[in-house]
């Protein structure tokens, strides 16, 4: 397994399946089979609800599944973008890795693998971006969090790349060092959209910043998968990004 600095012409494009951020032990032989199958179009679409709403649209079809359940709704209401680490924010490890939580902001709900429901605020979104963004790769029941929090035509691909990668993958290989939340900086948001740059710190001390798409459908915030996502880039520090992190 290549370190986060190493990275191998073939590995995908998508920043979360880079050998350098979060992998599962399975997910392994995933990153070395699919390549850059994973690199995508995006969707939308969009419901309507209560929220504020930005004017923000990206066009095209919903992916989101049908029949999703409904979401409580949570007390953040705040439409600024945060400059300082968002306030009430707990951090618990999963598979490894610090995600965090708010009791304010989201997730309402944990079911096993999948958290969800997140308040459509600038807070919210953050918070889905970092616990889906982990989630759909280190979940033990990463399936289920692909098919109802993430969108996009290509999602698909990816659920048959991973699907044979794990079961061709030798049983005994072993996880990679994990990297974990150190930081982020919006890019843009909207009341459908927000786009958000994540600052990696990896356990030898290297940062890396990779940016996240997450898009408001059917009532919560999804992961999208970018069309041509840009390659995870080296930062020398946290200068221009809010340090935020569990760990």
């Amino acid at each position: 397994m290549t370190e986060p600095g190493d990275r191998a012409a073939d590995e995908p494009r998508s920043p979360w399946l880079r050998t350098g951020f979060v992998l599962a032990t399975a997910f392994i032989g995933f990153v070395a089979v699919i390549g850059a199958a994973v690199a995508v179009n995006s969707d939308s679409g969009e419901q309507q609800d209560a929220a504020p709403r930005a004017e923000v649209s990206t066009g095209g079809p919903s992916a989101v599944p049908s029949g999703a359940a409904s979401c409580p709704r949570l007390p953040d209401n705040r439409q600024d973008v945060p400059d300082s680490a968002p306030a009430g924010v707990t951090w618990t490890l999963y598979h490894s890795v610090a995600l965090p939580s708010s009791g304010a902001a989201g997730p309402a709900v944990v079911d096993s693998d999948v958290a969800r429901c997140y308040a459509r605020t600038p807070v919210g979104a953050l918070l889905a971006a970092s616990q889906i963004g982990v989630r759909y790769l280190a979940a033990d029941d990463w399936l289920t969090v692909t098919r109802t929090q993430t969108v996009g035509p290509g999602r698909d691909t990816y659920i048959a790349a991973r699907t044979e990668a794990e079961r061709t993958a030798s049983p005994d290989q072993e996880d990679s060092a994990h990297g974990q939340i150190a930081g982020f900086r919006f890019v843009t948001y909207g009341g459908t959209t927000a786009v958000i740059q994540s600052v990696w710190r990896f356990p030898d001390g290297r940062l890396q910043a990779a940016l996240t798409t997450v898009l408001w459908r059917d009532g919560d915030w999804r992961l999208e998968y970018p069309a041509d996502p840009p390659s995870p880039a080296p930062v020398d520090s946290l200068a221009g990004f809010t340090a935020w992190g569990g760990v």
